[in-house]
């Protein structure tokens, strides 16, 4: 979100990890990953960090004045007034909800970039993710929610495995949602994000006022929402604008709650990738062995993780593809992903693969998703064969 992003993350900053890669397509549309995207290198998608990392954070906030407080900035003042104004929502409560938030150094250190010359490794980073922890998990939560996972796959067109990857990736299906207060790192990233990337303070500040409005429409105080460094939220880690345009009552009580509701976040999630290009029924990706003419592999290479190509189009440039491929009607992408010094793995990703990445703007990101949904959708099948 997103990651998390949303993992998201939500869906996720930052401490240096050399296996993510975050692609800057576009605007993150997957606002859950948009807080992402900013921090190369993030491994639990969407900023998630321990409490051991928090208990780092300094006393003082940049702009000076009383320790790591913005009630008496006269920045985090007009601030207050530009949301009060754009979101509709009285002054007094805006300018009263920030004085309440504290800088957070972790959160501003752990957007800063994994350091230049860091080798991607997708190997690596598949195996933090395609790992014992996340599939027993995983079928735990299979097993508990399949009928809403397939209720969502029916809904949405989105696979219930798709779903299960995404939570599991980004929150370990919500054992890892956060212990940051929300209010506190987006108004940090809003008015002091680090000056040692590029500044992404704009999309925390439209953030802080989705934020601020939906606390208002939920009846929630703002300091008592805790998410990631980035400031998403819940089992998905959505941002707070993807809570307020994507997120769903799946579960029917009234209410839309990702941080408690499982249910909702398994809708959410497949109605934001439903909203996001998804098509039912066409796969992630397919194997494909890429052309030998290096001119050729450039061209198919060139527009990144874009679907751009028709299979035909590929064929012609001399790429090989599986025989499930040879009858796909739509683009389709050829996806690289390094692995450090090795060969790198190569794909080639449909329209649903790219629509992952608009929940976090990277490769190695859907492709851990699609796996570890596959692998826990398959032991989770091959248990409930062996039960009587």
């Amino acid at each position: 979100m997103f990651c998390t992003l949303i993992g998201a993350c939500s869906n996720v900053p930052k401490a240096p990890h050399p296996e993510q890669t975050s692609k800057a397509v576009s605007p993150v549309t997957a606002q859950a990953s948009a807080a992402v995207a900013a921090s190369e290198g993030d491994l639990i998608t969407k900023g998630i960090a321990t409490p051991d990392i928090q208990a780092q954070d300094a006393r003082s906030t940049p702009g000076g004045g009383s320790p790591d407080s913005y009630a008496n900035r006269d920045d985090a003042h007009q601030l207050a007034v530009e949301i009060a104004t754009r979101m509709s929502l009285d002054p007094q409560w805006v300018s009263q909800a920030i004085a309440k938030a504290r800088y957070r150094e972790s959160a501003a250190r752990l957007m800063l970039p994994a350091p230049a010359g860091t080798p991607k490794n997708w190997g690596v980073y598949r195996s933090r993710f395609v790992e014992p922890i996340r599939v027993k998990a995983g079928v735990a939560f299979w097993r508990a929610y399949e009928p809403e996972l397939q209720r969502a796959q029916a809904s949405y067109g989105v696979p219930a495995s798709v779903i299960a990857g995404v939570l599991g990736v980004e929150t370990i299906y919500g054992k890892q949602t956060g212990n940051f207060r929300v209010l506190d790192v987006l108004t940090t990233l809003s008015l002091d994000f680090p000056k040692a990337r590029s500044d992404r303070s704009a999309f925390f500040r439209t953030e802080l006022g989705q934020f601020l409005k939906l606390c208002q429409e939920q009846g929630i105080e703002p300091d008592s929402m805790l998410g990631s460094y980035a400031g998403a939220i819940g089992l998905p880690q959505f941002m707070p604008s993807s809570i307020r345009r994507y997120a769903v009552d799946f579960d029917g009580d009234g209410r839309i709650d990702l941080q408690r509701s499982p249910v909702d976040a398994i809708g959410s999630v497949a109605h934001y990738l439903s909203q996001h290009g998804w098509h039912a029924q066409w796969p992630v990706y397919f194997d494909i062995k890429p052309p030998k003419d290096e001119q050729a592999l450039a061209k198919l290479l060139a527009p990144d993780i874009v679907p751009s190509f028709s299979v035909s189009d590929m064929q012609e440039l001399g790429a090989s593809l599986s025989d499930a491929a040879q009858n796909h009607p739509g683009q389709l992408a050829l996806v690289l992903l390094q692995n450090g010094r090795d060969e790198p793995t190569l794909i080639a990703g449909t329209a649903n693969f790219y629509a992952i990445t608009r929940y976090n703007q990277s490769s190695y990101y859907a492709l851990a998703v699609t796996q570890l949904g596959e692998v826990v959708s398959k032991e989770a099948s091959r248990q409930n064969a062996q039960t009587p």
